[in-house]
């Protein structure tokens, strides 16, 4: 008669504690994949068209699916370029209307505050426009943003390719909005 072999209580114990640190990374693995998928995108800005706001390289997180008001800042499918992606801020929400005259901004014929654009405004030479002037019905025969689009300009508003040349954005091409820049980590900023 053969004794049968008793497996050491610690092999036992450490063979037990790998699989368990296996499952935990699957399972964490596939909730960041769910989260990444469907509630949040982890994008980097590249081009000038929103500083200074962000700068090429940024890091930002943005959350899917939010409620947009003027003034976010949202990541885009760009209409004029397939697969590429846009950071803009929202400027027109549906049914304003909209123009810029001598660096006002209007929206339904009220001027709008704009801080985000005074650092640029600043470095003009005295008399040139940081934003040229425009109404939509000169853009685009409107008057009006039409239901479930958006208006978006880039902050950099010499240099972005925005609404203006590429026209209204969709609800359904909007990505996200920009909750989070997590790089450089010395600006690592809430929005």
């Amino acid at each position: 008669m053969t004794k049968s072999k008793k497996q050491d209580p610690e092999q036992e114990s450490w063979g037990k504690s790998i699989l368990q640190i296996l499952i935990m990374v699957i399972i964490f693995m596939g909730i960041y994949f769910l989260l990444f998928r469907f509630v949040f995108s982890n994008e980097t800005v590249s081009g000038p068209s929103m500083q200074p706001t962000f700068e090429n390289g940024d890091r930002i997180i943005a959350v899917r699916h939010s409620s947009l008001q003027r003034g976010d800042i949202v990541i885009l499918k760009a209409p004029d370029e397939p697969g590429a992606l846009y950071i803009k801020r929202i400027i027109g929400l549906p049914g304003d209307t909209i123009k810029s005259k001598n660096d006002v901004m209007y929206i339904n014929g009220k001027p709008i505050k704009q801080p985000y654009l005074k650092e640029y405004e600043k470095r003009l030479p005295k008399g040139e426009l940081y934003t040229n002037n425009f109404s939509l019905k000169q853009l685009f025969g409107v008057n009006k943003v039409p239901k479930d689009s958006y208006f978006v300009m880039g902050d950099h508003r010499n240099v972005s390719k925005d609404s203006r040349m590429i026209g209204f954005i969709k609800r359904s091409a909007i990505v996200g909005e920009v909750k989070l820049r997590y790089y450089p980590f010395n600006q690592i900023k809430a929005f």
